[in-house]
């Protein structure tokens, strides 16, 4: 049997202890669990990775030291490089930038996606797209670049191989998504030269395991780097709530050697893991804040840009994150005046007689698109009598429909029926739809923000900071939702109408 070319190499003594900011990852998806248990097991942990993991090398000295205690923020780096590849000396790319910073002080866990278009300045190679930084001078020149772009400090650096995501993603057994349209690229009678990943993803909430889900958070062909940080964010905040205490701290051995095997970083000595796995642990408390970095399309090119008022804003946001009322907001938490000025907003718009801004009424249409899933399920089908002037029914692909009815299970294996109708605001990657099924219980729809009645209707408001996400709303028979966009384009008031229309197949 020929050697995986995704396996590292074993690593002599020397390296005993280089992985095991492996756990850290794993605390940044699944909270305090694994912290907790890392903190108890630091012996234990060591011993598993001593022959996994890897260190980079060459960064120490452009790294920024931290006192003590203080906050930290790591550079995580995902790459499409093999093991194989890096012995070889192949060049490769890095597909993902992302910064955290671990701060208990703060009221949230700070995220920012950098888009890998993004035109910067490369120490030493002039202007070119950020992830170009990768190829010329590996981790060290992409840490410099994105140091010298958003003068924060960088402590540490993870470089994670996207095998070892595919491989967490099966080990905890797969993750439920809101798939928001249809994802599809065949290989089959292209010259090589436009051929890329093959994907095949169609529209709706559905379980997607290892090698969908990177296929998912990867793909980027027909819509903008921007919307593709959307997603890949989108599916780490949907994730984030999925696994339970008992899952992750039973199965944390082989999830550390996962993340051990898939990933190097800058952590050498026992202080330093010991300090990132105790900030990790006490600012796993705190939600998770996605910092939104507003690109825009560079005119006559490829390339994205961003202007200095706003790059400020991201550094601003970044170092000084808030808790939001999102999706996975602790139930219980005030709200703050802002929201709750947007909210009282939202309220007076229902009460007016007239639909939003942008938003007409076609409720022949949208039946038209929700017969054909109420014809094949026993679930009853509600569709939108009303909908975004602009675009229109859309799965993304012109040969597949707008509505998909199909059969979802839960991790018990319950089969529930379900149907997605799609629809696209018109511009590129941006979709938003209504989903319905007979599983009364989706994680999705796990701690609402909020609630409003509407109509005779209770519906329940999922935020992401001030802006709608999701509006649910729950029958007898099963239950139902408005999604927007990824990169949550709608507005709330045009939400809330969306939801308000929602009316039977039939009535």
């Amino acid at each position: 049997m020929s050697p995986d070319p995704e396996k590292p190499p074993r690593p002599g003594l020397g390296n005993l202890k280089k992985a095991l900011l492996a756990g850290v990852l794993i605390v940044l998806l699944t909270a305090a669990t694994v912290a907790s248990a890392a903190l108890l097991e630091v012996d234990q942990l060591v011993q598993i990775v001593q022959k996994e993991g890897q260190g980079i090398p060459g960064v120490k000295n452009v790294l920024d030291d931290v006192p003590g205690g203080g906050p930290q923020t790591i550079l995580v780096i995902g790459s499409d490089v093999r093991y194989q590849d890096r012995k070889l000396a192949h060049s490769a790319r890095s597909d993902t930038l992302i910064l955290v910073r671990l701060d208990p002080d703060k009221a949230a866990t700070a995220v920012v996606s950098i888009p890998r278009d993004l035109k910067v300045q490369i120490p030493g190679y002039g202007t070119d797209k950020i992830n170009a930084a990768y190829s010329a001078g590996g981790p060290k020149l992409t840490l410099k670049t994105v140091r010298d772009l958003l003068h924060v400090p960088i402590n540490h650096i993870v470089e994670v191989n996207f095998g070892g995501f595919r491989r967490a993603v099966d080990r905890l057994k797969c993750v439920y998504i809101d798939v928001d349209h249809r994802y599809y690229h065949s290989n089959v009678g292209l010259p090589p030269s436009a051929q890329y990943s093959e994907i095949d993803i169609k529209p709706g909430y559905q379980k997607l395991c290892g090698t969908k889900a990177l296929a998912y958070v990867r793909y980027r062909h027909t819509d903008s780097d921007f919307v593709r940080s959307a997603r890949q964010q989108d599916f780490l905040r949907q994730a984030k709530g999925q696994f339970s205490l008992s899952s992750i701290l039973g199965d944390r051995t082989e999830l550390v050697k996962i993340f051990a095997r898939y990933t190097r970083t800058d952590v050498r000595s026992n202080d330093a893991i010991l300090r990132l796995l105790k900030l990790a642990f006490l600012s796993s408390k705190n939600p998770i804040r996605e910092i939104k970095f507003p690109a825009y399309d560079i005119p006559g090119g490829t390339y994205l840009g961003i202007t200095p008022q706003n790059l400020q804003g991201v550094v601003d946001g970044f170092q000084n994150a808030k808790a939001t009322g999102g999706a996975r907001q602790t139930t219980g938490v005030r709200s703050s005046t802002k929201k709750r000025k947007t909210r009282r907003a939202a309220r007076r718009q229902t009460r007016s007689p007239g639909l939003p801004v942008g938003v007409i009424a076609d409720p022949a249409e949208g039946e038209n698109n929700a017969i054909p899933a109420a014809a094949k399920l026993r679930l009853p089908v509600y569709f939108p009598a009303a909908r975004l002037a602009s675009g229109g029914y859309s799965s993304g692909e012109s040969d597949y429909p707008a509505t998909r009815a199909y059969a979802i299970r839960d991790r018990s294996n319950n089969r529930y029926d379900a149907y997605r109708i799609v629809l696209s605001t018109g511009q590129p990657g941006q979709y938003y739809g209504v989903q319905g099924m007979s599983w009364k219980a989706p994680p999705v729809l796990d701690n609402p923000s909020d609630k409003m009645r509407m109509r005779h209707r209770d519906y329940e408001l999922f935020y992401d900071g001030t802006q709608l996400r999701l509006v649910a709303w729950r029958t007898p028979r099963g239950v139902y939702w408005v999604s927007n966009t990824l990169s949550l384009t709608l507005t709330n008031q045009q939400m809330l109408a969306i939801a308000r229309s929602l009316t039977r197949v039939g009535s």
